[in-house]
């Protein structure tokens, strides 16, 4: 019972904190604006964090790696935990246990990152319909417009309805599928 009070703890505090974190190095790498409600929550739920750690790790190529640091160390540590809490012992082979746990934290992120574009683009098809100038559309529309693009050049509106959200959705499920077996098989030693 207090493991899995324990795991559940630990999964939702850890998912809140790697969902912000992911959330914000998007933002930034696809230079969505943060002078928003969404912007302003995610700043203040992660500038404790990334701020002391941008002053070791600057930013590379336009994207904000201390930011990304943060979510997959996040990462490692909540598997890590969830690992622990499970019974596996880290001690027989560290190495490759870490070595695992980082591979499968990179993997959860990339999920994670897809799952975030798939929220984003339901979350903006809804708005779109009830409140297409909300507060929130510029934000969607900068995390969403570059996935968008492939589908809007091959799939014309129909009836001034835009099927690239639905196509871009079919095509993340499938990104998801691949990516969990390719976890599968790489968290099998767990």
């Amino acid at each position: 019972m207090f493991g899995q009070i324990g795991s559940l703890l630990i999964d939702t505090l850890g998912m809140l904190l790697v969902y912000t974190l992911l959330l914000r190095f998007h933002m930034q790498w696809l230079r969505a604006p943060f002078r928003n409600p969404v912007g302003e929550f995610i700043a203040a739920l992660t500038n404790w964090a990334v701020l002391p750690v941008r002053r070791v790790i600057p930013g590379m190529l336009g994207l904000d790696v201390a930011t990304l640091l943060l979510a997959w160390l996040t990462q490692v540590l909540v598997t890590a935990l969830l690992l622990a809490l499970r019974g596996y012992d880290f001690a027989s082979a560290p190495g490759i246990a870490f070595g695992l746990l980082a591979v499968m934290a990179v993997l959860d992120l990339l999920a994670l990152s897809i799952k975030l574009l798939i929220g984003a683009a339901i979350v903006q098809a809804l708005l779109s319909f009830v409140a297409p100038y909300s507060v929130l559309a510029p934000v969607l529309d900068a995390l969403t417009r570059r996935f968008y693009a492939p589908f809007r050049r091959f799939i014309p509106t129909l009836g001034g309805f835009d099927l690239s959200p639905l196509f871009l959705i079919l095509a993340a499920q499938i990104a998801l599928i691949m990516l969990d077996n390719v976890k599968q098989f790489a968290a099998s030693p767990f």
